[in-house]
């Protein structure tokens, strides 16, 4: 089958590969489309902590089940699924507490395990999910970015009417507003670049209100350190971003922490019910996702996607995948 391998890091190729083979409990997924996003870009470009090498990029995945490791599994030929990307031991600490994300056994599609920029790809079967028959394999990509989404906003505690700050208006970031509308609040997205701030109907500078929580999803130390100027009273800030190495060091006043009771919290990734939690909302139209595809894009032009993402010059952009 052909697939993008990343040999070591800065360099890929489209290639051929064997096809992989699926072992009981698991199935053969013929891949429909697959989402590029940043962390792609920093895998093949910069690499990643969970990044094991060499490597067939890509989390976001969907497709049409082909073949199963059994006959159990092979029931499921012909069904349209969703990939969770992750997989967990389900006994420690973080599994049993709902944050399988932080499992020190998780391994994660397109990291540990080939992802799905390729023809094909195997899953376990308790890791996937079909997709809904009112909704289509494009919308239903956005259901792992969302999944990242919808743990951010968990970790932030909103509430129905909770004044919301997002920093950044890419696609993590129009997700993050949209979700945050589908829980009743009310987002304030702050995007200097206007061809992104049209689309969440967001502002160029900091806002002069205090606001009940503030998500970061831009890499940017200074918008940081404005998130935490703007927190009310048990404000929460969620890192959803990470920062480069030598950035990542922020001076924090925790006297204000203190008298203000306000909390920082971490974000990355997602577990199992946020990827079911967000294709029930994306069949049920409550965050819609159709209108952010701003590039289709071939499997062979993922220089070109690399491009896009590396100048903020698209919002999502789907991979499609030669058939065989």
């Amino acid at each position: 089958m052909q697939a993008i391998v990343v040999k070591a890091i800065g360099r890929f190729e489209l290639t051929n590969v064997p096809k992989p083979s699926p072992r009981s409990g698991e199935v053969l997924i013929e891949v429909a489309v697959a989402g590029f996003c940043r962390t792609d870009l920093k895998i093949i470009e910069v690499g990643h902590r969970d990044l094991v090498l060499p490597r067939i990029p890509a989390e976001e995945v969907v497709g049409t089940v082909c073949n199963g490791g059994s006959p159990e599994d092979r029931r499921l030929i012909g069904k349209r699924v969703f990939v969770y990307p992750g997989t967990s031991c389900g006994l420690c600490s973080a599994c049993k507490n709902g944050a399988e994300n932080l499992c020190a056994e998780m391994r994660i599609m397109g990291f540990h395990r080939d992802g799905g920029f390729a023809q094909y790809v195997v899953s376990p079967v308790a890791s996937i999910f079909v997709i809904p028959d009112n909704t289509s394999f494009e919308q239903a990509v956005f259901a792992e970015p969302l999944s990242c989404c919808l743990n951010a906003l968990e970790l932030a505690r909103v509430e129905p009417e909770d004044q919301v700050a997002i920093w950044g208006a890419g696609p993590a970031g129009t997700l993050l507003c949209r979700a945050t509308k589908a829980l009743d609040a009310v987002p304030t997205v702050i995007e200097p670049d206007p061809r992104r701030r049209m689309r969440a109907g967001g502002v160029t500078g900091v806002p002069s209100g205090i606001f009940d929580a503030a998500i970061v999803a831009t890499g940017s130390k200074e918008a940081y350190n404005q998130a935490i100027a703007c927190l009310g009273p048990r404000g929460r800030l969620v890192v959803f971003s990470g920062l480069p190495r030598d950035a990542a060091q922020i001076p924090v006043n925790f006297n204000t922490l203190h008298y203000r009771e306000q909390s920082i919290t971490g974000a990355y990734g997602c577990s199992y019910r946020h990827g079911e939690q967000a294709l029930a909302w994306i069949a049920q139209r409550r965050v819609p996702v159709a209108d952010m595809i701003s590039h289709r894009l071939k499997l062979d032009d993922l220089g070109i996607a690399l491009d896009l993402v590396r100048n903020r010059a698209g919002m999502k952009i789907l991979l499609y995948l030669p058939k065989s």
